[in-house]
């Protein structure tokens, strides 16, 4: 019997990365992520510190996201893709995306914080 609740949608919120294994997170200016979703699909886009603008697509079992994204370095223009997958938590502060991504051939891990208004 599965007990865990399912946590709400991520439609309409705004996550800002606060950590990450990839690269140094500019607390000043972190990557900006805006998640829509429907109906088990989720998509949207990001910007912000190291990355000019990146698009994400993917879909949602339960409190797990699977996501494909592509995105443009601010450093050199690069074009990156990659996949990965996200768990949803939630704590006092609001809701949080645990990442796990491959990148530069190796497993990465980020964390990204609900923005409250």
């Amino acid at each position: 019997m599965n007990t865990q609740t399912t946590l709400p949608s991520l439609d309409g919120r705004t996550f800002q990365m606060i950590s990450s294994t990839t690269s140094v997170v500019d607390p000043d200016a972190p990557s900006t992520f805006r998640y829509f979703e429907k109906d088990g699909a989720v998509w949207g886009d990001y910007f912000g510190d190291t990355v000019t603008f990146g698009r994400f697509v993917g879909t949602r079992t339960g409190n797990v996201i699977s996501i494909h994204f592509v995105h443009v370095l601010v450093a050199d223009g690069t074009v990156v893709t990659g996949s990965g997958d996200s768990d949803i938590e939630q704590d006092e502060s609001g809701l949080r995306l645990i990442e796990h991504y491959e990148m530069h051939g190796k497993p990465q891990l980020s964390v990204c914080a609900e923005v409250v208004a």
